[in-house]
């Protein structure tokens, strides 16, 4: 009560609370007539939730996996149709950050597409908790491995996440999970999956956010591999937290067969330790990936606590083993994650699941592939995605300078917009930088190749986020029989973090460029890819050299080769390119037959309601691939025959992928007579 305070105290607080400053916990029984519920806290907790809503973009659409044909389907169902799907809910997997993907869901129109799947039941997560892990991880390249290394922005999430240790976890955790918990329906549930780092801090946050009466259960995965130590007991479990948001919920309690001999050949509930074994390196379903967790696990998980047709959501999808399982036992599911490369191990695990259903004749789902693209690169820079498309392009404008001083810093080029449309320079190379949320067009290219010329400037650097599927290296080869240099480079997202730049750790790739032989005869056609180029670069050679100590070697990856550097015991250095073919560097490519024949919609909320826009661009319809496994690493380099059902003149779309998982695309033009 205010009469235990002493006037010393009492004179403190009016003065924290004139100047808007936090009043201590200890002091707010005494002011408020409002109960003290035990709560935790740390530098920098917030008590905002984002609401920031940006539009979903669909890149890639994956329905029947390698059509090759011009068949109509029925509608979708579950018990009645397989393969093309033409209605009904469609799986989601997001690349992108999933604090803003998390937001989007929870307040925008995705929103209502949720709920009409009858709300999301299951979410499963398994957030980074091991501040030391190594997430690099070996890929092969032709006949030898290499070591692909996290990107820039997985490093800058992680290092968000553990900067300042537990607080900067805790923070992370805390605004994921209110969203999380905002997003489930009401007889939703949440398994977390942790280990013993950060288990009693992220108890603590799920009892804030679910209540402490919501656990379920405290799960103890026993995994049974790892290695021995002499000063602590082997560690061999995790600990998987199991909330409710409310009373009801569905359980299906799991049974497991009896261990004691007494009741051998019976089976009995499952327990909260789960004696399920980690993957074993000859695993089938074993994809390599650091963080992959069994599908034996999310079998259990989902099996326990949601029924076919349920929504099962992973925001921290990794290699897309809660996805596959989704797939697998019926269920509608949601997938994200940050990494691009997690995307792509994902979609090939999901068409692998298509593709065996297909051949088995059962029911599957068609899947989709989004991201917030250019909503979230403006959002990073101040654009209000709140506003009109009027008041949102003169915001545009007026940060258009600021996001050039930007991209011209990372890049280490001077500022310079004396000559239209170029805006800065690099040494003698002039600087053109596309739109923060737009793609570079095939105008815009041709604009700086003819004031180049008009003014004799020799080179010129476009860089941009997104280019026009037209820009080819046919562009580049017309500029440089005019005397002109003209090199395409890809914007990294990892612009947008003054650290990474700091650092040099940005770095501008060369676009890619992809060659394609498309044969029409009788209305069928076949593609055959002729030639693939990257310019992909992990390291530099010349410095790895340097640092090699005598008698030492290294495999890197510098301007699209991978190149074995040595030092012999004199200190004489060689280095070896071990990149024989262009073929070796193609992890994944397919093929659009009727690219611009789906216009991409994005929902977005005028005057209260939900509307749909066009933003000028096409869905990729994936309708055939080829790509590597782990047990299968070949890769055919012809599609399928493709038969047109009416003549016409058609765009054809070519998608390929590298063993990082970096793509390319390239249209090209036909005429079906």
């Amino acid at each position: 009560m205010a009469e235990d305070l002493s006037q010393q105290e009492r004179d403190l607080i009016a003065n924290l609370i004139r100047d808007g400053k936090p009043v201590p916990a200890r002091y707010i029984p005494s002011i408020s007539d409002s109960p003290l519920k035990t709560e935790l806290i740390w530098p920098g907790k917030s008590t905002l939730v984002d609401t920031t809503v940006l539009p979903f973009q669909s890149i890639e659409h994956i329905d029947e996996p390698r059509k090759g044909t011009t068949q109509q389907y029925d509608l979708f169902s579950m018990s009645e149709s397989t393969g093309r799907q033409s209605g009904g809910w469609t799986n989601k997997l997001i690349w992108g950050d999933n604090s803003l993907i998390l937001s989007s869901l929870v307040n925008g129109p995705m929103r209502n597409e949720i709920e009409k799947a009858g709300g999301l039941k299951l979410v499963y997560i398994d957030p980074p908790f091991d501040v030391g892990s190594d997430f690099s991880m070996e890929i092969e390249v032709g006949e030898v491995s290499v070591k692909k290394n996290p990107s820039v922005v997985e490093e800058v999430a992680y290092r968000d996440t553990w900067g300042k240790g537990t607080d900067s976890y805790a923070s992370m955790i805390h605004s994921r999970l209110r969203l999380i918990h905002s997003l489930l329906a009401d007889d939703g549930t949440l398994f977390l999956h942790c280990d013993y780092r950060t288990s009693g801090i992220t108890r603590l946050i799920l009892d804030e956010v679910f209540g402490q009466e919501r656990i379920l259960n405290e799960i103890v995965w026993l995994y049974g591999l790892g290695g021995s130590s002499n000063r602590y007991f082997p560690r061999k479990h995790d600990t998987i937290f199991w909330y409710s948001k409310s009373e009801n919920y569905y359980f299906n309690p799991p049974m497991v067969p009896a261990t004691s001999q007494r009741m051998k050949g019976m089976d009995k509930k499952a327990p909260d330790y789960w004696d399920i074994p980690n993957i074993n390196n000859m695993a089938i379903e074993r994809t390599d990936y650091p963080t992959q967790k069994p599908e034996a696990l999310l079998q259990r998980v989902i099996e326990s606590a949601s029924q076919p047709g349920d929504l099962v959501a992973d925001f921290f999808s990794g290699s897309g083993t809660t996805l596959a399982m989704a797939e697998k036992l019926s269920r509608k599911w949601i997938g994200t994650d940050l990494g691009r490369f997690a995307i792509h191990t994902s979609r090939k695990r999901l068409i692998s699941i298509q593709r065996e259903a297909s051949e088995l004749a059962k029911p599957f789902r068609a899947f989709e592939i989004l991201n917030l693209g250019g909503y979230e690169r403006a959002h990073q820079v101040g654009v209000d995605p709140g506003l009109s498309e009027e008041e949102r392009n003169i915001q545009s404008l007026m940060k258009r300078e600021e996001f050039v001083e930007l991209i011209l810093s990372a890049y280490g080029a001077q500022k310079s917009d004396q000559l239209e449309p170029f805006s800065g320079s690099k040494g003698g190379t002039a600087i053109l930088i596309g739109s923060v949320d737009s793609a570079v067009t095939q105008d815009q290219v041709q604009q700086a190749i003819d004031t180049a010329l008009s003014v004799g400037i020799s080179r010129v650097d476009v860089l941009g986020f997104e280019f026009e599927m037209g820009i080819s290296p046919a562009m580049s080869d017309a500029a440089k029989e005019q005397g002109l240099t003209l090199t395409v480079r890809y914007i990294p997202n990892e612009v947008f973090d003054k650290r990474a730049i700091a650092k040099g750790q940005v770095k501008f790739y060369e676009a890619g460029y992809v060659e394609a032989k498309c044969e029409v005869k009788n209305k069928v056609l076949q593609v055959t890819l002729t030639d693939f180029g990257v310019f992909y670069r992990q390291n530099d050679a010349d410095e790895t050299a340097a640092e090699l100590r005598n008698g030492a070697e290294k495999i890197v990856v510098d301007q699209g080769q991978v190149v074995r550097v040595a030092k012999d015991k004199k200190g004489i250095i060689t280095k070896v390119n071990l990149t024989s073919n262009w073929q070796d560097w193609i992890d994944y490519w397919a093929v659009d037959f009727d690219f611009a024949s789906q216009p991409e919609l994005i929902a977005v909320i005028k005057d209260g309601k939900e509307v749909k826009k066009r933003t000028g661009k096409y869905i990729f319809e994936n309708e055939w691939q080829s790509f590597r496994t782990k047990s299968d690493r070949s890769l055919e380099l012809t599609s399928s025959p493709f038969t047109y059902a009416d003549p016409g003149n058609y765009s054809v779309a070519v998608k390929v992928i590298d063993i990082f998982g970096n793509d390319t695309t390239r249209v090209f033009k036909i005429k079906v007579k």
